[in-house]
């Protein structure tokens, strides 16, 4: 089985943790990873605020840095989303049929962490251990566009010594939304407020989820607001052990 991580540009930047957290993870299910050093961003900022011709170079990188793989698995719903549904779709407004058929192949076999652990790996239990009180956001993009459903939720069902909490509204949007948080700065903010008053609620520890850039605007309005609560994302709770004292990558709850 050839894998390839595609950390993404807001990891990679702001959350490396995460991306060590999705290698040691699968690599302790057995998975041998690859980081294939041409990837880069996958042009979401450009194609989502309209300059599609833009994004078409990132898609032409992209397709050339995953061919051959036999899955690319990202920690992102959001960029996993775009390379599936966005990718080939650039290239052919482009008029390029073999970039469209390069992108159509990479885009399917790309996949979001939870859906390579339960649909491609088959497991749900992956002996994680972590001791804390969490609640779970489902992010825009994995709950609409990739329709993740239960599966981050299963995975953290059988984490060891974890207390999952209901959040309410858990569907509504965080108010990030990429572009969207720069353009409609205000809107956004209050967007991340609500959501940030339905973490406290619930009395949670840590409010996870499955992309680093909405746990980024939540965590920031968190510490904000002086909230208890920390942002952390899946990969690094399914990757906390026992031998780590049940801590994510990032550190504790």
């Amino acid at each position: 089985m050839r894998v390839a991580l595609f950390v993404t540009c807001v990891t990679d930047a702001l959350h490396p943790g995460t991306g060590r957290a999705t290698v040691t993870l699968l690599e302790r299910l057995g998975v041998a990873v690859d980081f294939p050093l041409a990837q880069s961003c996958c042009g979401q900022p450009q194609f989502n605020t309209g300059y599609r011709r833009q994004a078409e170079p990132l898609v032409r990188r992209h397709a050339r840095a995953f061919r051959g793989y036999e899955y690319v698995v990202t920690p992102s719903g959001s960029c996993a989303a775009m390379v599936r549904e966005n990718h080939a779709r650039v290239a052919g407004g482009a008029g390029d049929a073999a970039l469209e058929r390069a992108a159509a192949e990479v885009a399917a076999r790309t996949y979001e962490l939870s859906e390579f652990l339960v649909d491609v790996l088959g497991v749900t239990d992956v002996g994680a251990y972590y001791p804390h009180t969490v609640t779970y956001h489902p992010t825009c993009h994995g709950l609409r566009a990739l329709g993740l459903g239960d599966r981050p939720r299963r995975l953290l069902a059988e984490v060891r010594g974890l207390e999952l909490v209901e959040l309410p509204g858990a569907e509504e949007c965080c108010g990030f939304g990429g572009t969207f948080a720069v353009k409609n700065a205000a809107v956004s903010a209050a967007m991340g407020a609500d959501k940030a008053r339905a973490v406290e609620d619930t009395g949670a520890a840590a409010v996870c989820a499955v992309d680093d850039s909405c746990l980024t605007h939540l965590g920031g309005i968190l510490a904000r607001r002086g909230s208890a609560a920390r942002p952390v994302h899946l990969a690094e709770i399914l990757a906390a052990t026992e031998d780590t004292g049940g801590n994510g990558a990032d550190g504790g709850a």
